[in-house]
């Protein structure tokens, strides 16, 4: 495994690798009832994040795709994060995968006046709550969320992160 990790923009030509990446983690290792068919997102990723101002972000190493994570532009100065996953063996502080993904989403919020930030994800994904925490996101009620957030069905907890107060 190198340590070169290149966090940059993916498109759909990454599909396949992307469905490769995520349905294992879900299904398999965290048990989370979702299939292909709950996200056809995975299918057009430039139709469903870069189109309207979101994107979607890839970690690569030695040209293999190893984490992932995306943004939706919702408008009102608001973007969601989705498809925060990194494969089990590039996890951990040594390769900083995660982190180096969500800076590199936040860094274009900022570059493209995106204020708010929210994600949902399930609760049985501890690690994952831990981490948005570190990184100043705030657990939110479900009811607390903005009407134009586009609630996926399996996710039972919410964060937010204001950006206009937070300095990463």
């Amino acid at each position: 495994m190198s340590a070169s990790i290149l966090i940059e923009p993916i498109y759909n030509n990454y599909c396949a690798r992307i469905i490769d990446i995520i349905l294992p983690i879900q299904q398999i290792e965290f048990g989370v009832p979702i299939t292909l068919e709950g996200q056809p997102d995975l299918l057009d990723i430039e139709t469903n994040y870069h189109k309207d101002g979101g994107g979607f972000w890839g970690a690569l190493s030695n040209e293999e795709l190893v984490g992932t994570i995306a943004l939706i532009n919702v408008g009102h100065n608001t973007g969601v994060i989705r498809k925060m996953f990194v494969k089990k063996a590039f996890r951990g502080k040594e390769l900083n995968i995660a982190q180096n993904l969500l800076e590199s989403l936040i860094d274009y919020c900022k570059q493209k006046g995106i204020t708010d930030i929210y994600l949902g994800t399930v609760d049985i994904l501890k690690a994952a709550c831990r981490f948005y925490e570190r990184n100043g996101f705030l657990k939110i009620d479900m009811e607390d969320l903005p009407s134009y957030f586009p609630r996926m069905k399996a996710d039972n907890t919410f964060y937010h992160l204001d950006l206009k107060h937070k300095t990463i």
